[in-house]
């Protein structure tokens, strides 16, 4: 982990421009948002390459479509939110139906747009995305694995949803072992428990797995940075070994990663399984990690939870 945060809409926008050289086929679409999500610079650079379409998602989401049929590798950019509800018609109908090779970039997702609130943090994108056949859903933990899920998505002769943080957050992997779609990260070996985190919330479990270490519980953290298709194998792998799993997420405790989880493992093996998220309610305006750490995302959250569910269950 590095001393300076870092945001992953900035990463995003860097890793647009790095990659237009080695892609000449990538498009850049945006819905009027450019300055906040980044992709103004790749916009000013190739701007024969760039649609910024106005206030009109849905349609965005279509004409990328329309280019994808034409051999280009779309990238469609908007908040979160917008996409998993404004696009989902045209993104299953259209998209995903057709299994084309366009990656939908949501930023502000979880509650990284903070103080618009409610009306505008993505809780539920996960579970939306997810659920649209043909969809690969990429949740990264860091800049770095921002980049590296972006270049892979762009490979991919299908769709990708790709969550992105507003705010800077710890880096994470820097000179590690990169990010592969599809597998998990074993960031600890442990016996006790199996700690299942994606996104933002890495660094947290990571933080509580060191609390935990020091009084003696020793933590299987995984991180699950591709919800969709999930490494079944990897959960099943560990969840045999610990017998219990806790899933910790920016989201919905509905449908995502907690759900994504609870599915691969219960097909395979008998665990005690626990989802920390956010529970059945919406979100409000504040301080990003003012917000998670009151709706229960925190280091200090997820250690007690890892207390409780080691305390009280006997696998």
């Amino acid at each position: 982990m590095t001393a300076a945060p870092a945001a992953m809409r900035d990463a995003f926008g860097a890793a647009l421009l790095g990659l237009a050289p080695a892609c000449p086929d990538m498009v850049v679409l945006d819905a009027d948002v450019a300055s906040s999500t980044r992709t103004a610079a790749f916009g000013k650079a190739y701007p024969e390459r760039f649609f910024n379409v106005g206030v009109a998602e849905a349609n965005m989401t279509d004409i990328a479509a329309g280019l994808a049929t034409c051999g280009l590798r779309p990238v469609v950019s908007t908040f979160g939110l917008f996409l998993s509800l404004k696009c989902a018609d045209q993104v299953r109908n259209i998209i995903a139906y057709n299994n084309l090779p366009v990656v939908l970039a949501g930023g502000y997702a979880g509650f990284s747009d903070s103080y618009d609130g409610a009306s505008h943090q993505a809780i539920l994108d996960i579970s939306i995305m997810r659920a649209m056949p043909n969809m690969t859903v990429v949740v990264p933990a860091d800049t770095v694995e921002l980049k590296q899920a972006l270049e892979q998505a762009l490979a991919h002769d299908g769709p990708t949803y790709l969550r992105i943080c507003r705010n800077p957050t710890p880096v994470l992997f820097e000179g590690a072992p990169p990010l592969v779609v599809g597998r998990i990260r074993k960031i600890r070996d442990g016996r006790h428990l199996t700690i299942a985190v994606a996104g933002v919330p890495t660094f947290m479990a990571m933080e509580a797995a060191e609390r935990l270490a020091a009084t003696g519980i020793e933590t299987d953290l995984l991180e699950v940075s591709t919800v969709k298709p999930i490494d079944a194998d990897a959960l099943a792998a560990s969840a045999r070994k610990t017998g219990r799993v806790l899933t910790v997420e920016e989201h919905t405790v509905f449908g995502g990663l907690g759900g994504a989880v609870a599915e691969a493992v219960s097909a395979s093996c008998a665990a005690v399984i626990e989802r920390l998220g956010i529970a059945d309610r919406f979100g409000e305006s504040g301080d990003y990690m003012a917000l998670l750490a009151k709706y229960g995302i925190s280091p200090a959250a997820i250690e007690a939870r890892a207390r409780a569910l080691v305390a009280r269950s006997n696998p």
